[in-house]
C-alpha cells in the first residue's frame, strides 16, 4: 500500500515535470524506507521565506549543472518557470550570462558559484547577507546544496547515463559549465 502511494506521487510529478523518475521507483521497490528519508530531501530542497524566487532558482541551477548533464537540469528549468522565474533570467543562468541577468538572480549565481568552486570570496555571501539577511544565506546554501543530492542519487544508482538538450520555453540552450 505505502509503495503504490509513493509510485502514485512519482507518477504525478514525472508527468508535471517531463522527467524520467526510474530511479525514484528503484528506491521504493528496494528500498522504501530510503525512499521515504530522500522524500524528506526533495521537501527540504523547497524552503524559501526570504530569498526570492530568482535567486533561489539561479542557485539551484549553478548547483545541478555542475553534477548533471541534462535531465536533472531540465528538471531544475521546468521548476523555475512554473514558480515564475523568468525564461530570459533562466537562460542567463545557464549560459553564465552575467550582464543579463538582474540583481536577484546574479546574487544567486555569484553566491552558488563560490560554493561549488570552493571560493575563498565571501564577498558573494556578504551581498546576499545585506540583501535578505542571515536566512536568506541559509535558503541559498540549502538551495545549492540539497540540489545536488539528486544527480548524485541517480548516478550513484546507475540511472546518470542520459544526456540531454535542456530547453528554455521553446528554445534550446547552450548550457556553459564553468571553468
Amino acid at each position: 500500500m505505502i509503495g503504490w502511494i509513493a509510485n502514485r506521487f512519482i507518477d504525478g510529478f514525472a508527468k508535471r515535470y517531463d522527467y524520467d523518475p526510474a530511479y525514484m521507483r528503484a528506491m521504493v521497490r528496494d528500498a522504501p524506507e530510503a525512499f521515504f528519508k530522500f522524500a524528506r530531501v526533495a521537501d527540504a530542497s523547497q524552503h524559501r521565506k526570504a530569498a526570492p524566487v530568482d535567486a533561489i532558482f539561479a542557485a539551484k541551477l549553478v548547483g545541478t549543472v555542475a553534477e548533471d548533464c541534462g535531465p536533472c537540469t531540465q528538471l531544475v528549468v521546468n521548476m523555475a518557470r512554473e514558480a515564475g522565474m523568468a525564461e530570459d533570467q533562466i537562460a542567463a543562468v545557464l549560459e553564465r550570462n552575467e550582464t543579463a541577468m538582474e540583481r536577484d538572480t546574479a546574487l544567486g549565481f555569484r553566491f552558488a558559484e563560490a560554493i561549488v568552486h570552493h571560493g575563498e570570496d565571501d564577498s558573494a555571501r556578504d551581498a546576499v547577507r545585506d540583501a535578505w539577511g542571515e536566512r536568506g544565506v541559509i535558503e541559498l546554501s540549502l538551495a545549492v546544496a540539497l540540489v545536488r543530492v539528486f544527480p548524485m542519487m541517480k548516478a550513484g544508482m546507475g540511472y546518470h547515463k542520459e544526456c540531454r538538450r535542456v530547453r528554455v520555453g521553446a528554445r534550446d540552450v547552450a548550457v556553459a559549465r564553468s571553468a
